[in-house]
Order: C-alpha cells, then structure tokens, then sequence
C-alpha cells in the first residue's frame, strides 16, 4: 500500500528543517494545542483538554532536554520551560483556563523570537 503523499511530504519537511525552524515549529504546536486545551477547558470537554495540554507538557519537556547550558541563554529558557509546564499542570488539574490565558501570550512572544532570530541567521 502507498503511503499517503501528504504524509511523505510532511516527514520530508520535517527533515530537512534546520534546529532553528523546528523550535519554531515546536513553539507553534505548543500555540495550537495551548488553543485547544482552552476551548475544551471552557466548554467542559476535560479529555480533550487533557490530550491537548499533556502534548504542550511533552513538548516543553523536550525542549528543556535540548537545551545546550555552554549558553547564558539556556538557564532562562530552562526557567520559562518549567514555569509553562507548572501552569499548564494547573490549569489542567483545576480544569481552568486561567492559567494557560497567562502564558499564551508569552509563549506567542517567544515564538515570534525565535522566528526572527532564524530569519536573521538565515541573511
């Protein structure tokens, strides 16, 4: 059986990602399921919600093993990581949106960063 061309054409993008897109790409999964885990949270679909929040965790966990601690930068990130990962557990503990609505916008902030930094290293 063929494999599905979206598909393929998905991994080949992944693949040939530099470090830089892919934290970027990351950051923009956290973003959408961060979204998702807030509508379901508001409208009380709490196993969605959960799915969607356990994904951001895993993520952040991620990216807090790849961080490379010879830069300065890194032990900020490490900070920022397990501050997000604390405030997604809480929100989806205490089924409340509040929580995620606070980082969201750091996390957005963060993104946008990244995508210029690799823009910029890119020239």
């Amino acid at each position: 059986m063929a494999a599905n061309p979206y598909s393929r054409y998905q991994e080949q993008a992944i693949m040939t990602m530099t470090p830089g897109e892919m934290v970027v790409r990351l950051y923009e999964e956290v973003i959408n399921q961060l979204n998702r885990g807030i509508l379901s949270l508001e409208s009380g679909n709490f196993a969605e919600a959960n799915t969607a929040l356990q994904k951001c965790q895993r993520i952040f966990k991620h990216l807090l093993s790849t961080l490379n601690d010879k830069y300065d930068v890194s032990h900020g990130l490490s900070s920022l990581y397990i501050f997000f990962n604390s405030r997604i557990i809480e929100g989806n503990i205490k089924k409340s949106s509040v929580p995620l609505r606070e980082i969201l916008p750091l996390i957005i902030d963060l993104k946008e960063t990244f995508a210029q930094a690799e823009k910029k290293s890119r020239m």
